[in-house]
């Protein structure tokens, strides 16, 4: 079964993704943590999204992979590898955030990392989340959702999040920056954010991180799946 997230920034996509990976034997696959690998790397390099040898050639020499993980606490969370390196925390960093949307809007950026994609998919149970999951990568999976929160709401929860990391940054930066990541998510030439025909809406804005998972675990198993 695949089931597909999509939504903006700070809606809860990736913890409650994890959240079911974890709990009903999906594998959780992170759209958003990829195109912030490329970011990163573009970034390293000095590479402007002008370049476009360069970044064909960026691409066909990067690999990126997942590592279920488990904190102090107990508590799942993923681990992300570009060529091998964990990247986890710092594709997170305001350096990326301000430049991952653009990048992601580049063609060929999108077509190579849809095929990676597209082949994580191939023999698995997984949920993927991202902007444009339900209607470009698999538009017909057999699970279609869209979270959905006020941009207020949004940046707050970013913002609790960098703090918590250490990250020097107000709420009014933070919040001016969902608006923007929005903005640019939602004019995109290519994979824009919308809602998929067929997809389920779920506001998160007064829910639990808890009742978000509730929520969508009981959509899934209305649509067949049988827990392990």
């Amino acid at each position: 079964m695949i089931v597909a997230i999509d939504g903006p920034a700070g809606t809860g996509k990736g913890t409650v993704s994890k959240l079911i990976a974890q709990r009903m034997n999906f594998t959780y696959i992170d759209t958003g943590a990829m195109y912030r690998c490329i970011t990163l790397k573009m970034i390293r390099n000095n590479i402007e999204i002008t370049e476009l040898g360069k970044i064909q050639e960026l691409l066909n020499n990067t690999s990126i992979d997942f590592e279920n993980a488990f904190d102090d606490e107990g508590n799942y969370f993923q681990k992300v590898f570009l060529d091998g390196e964990d990247v986890t925390e710092e594709i997170r960093t305001p350096k990326v955030n301000e430049r991952v949307s653009p990048y992601s809007n580049e063609p060929i950026i999108r077509s190579h990392l849809v095929k990676m994609q597209k082949e994580y998919a191939s023999s698995k149970d997984i949920i993927m989340e991202g902007r444009d999951i339900t209607t470009v990568v698999f538009p017909d999976a057999e699970v279609k959702i869209y979270l959905d929160a006020t941009p207020e709401e949004r940046a707050n929860r970013r913002y609790k999040e960098l703090v918590a990391k250490g990250v020097e940054t107000t709420y009014e930066e933070t919040l001016e920056a969902i608006n923007k990541r929005d903005y640019n998510d939602r004019t995109k030439p290519v994979g824009a954010l919308k809602i998929a025909e067929g997809a389920t809406i779920v506001d998160t804005t007064t829910l639990t991180i808890e009742e978000v998972y509730e929520s969508l675990r009981k959509i899934i198993l209305e649509h067949g799946y049988i827990e392990p």
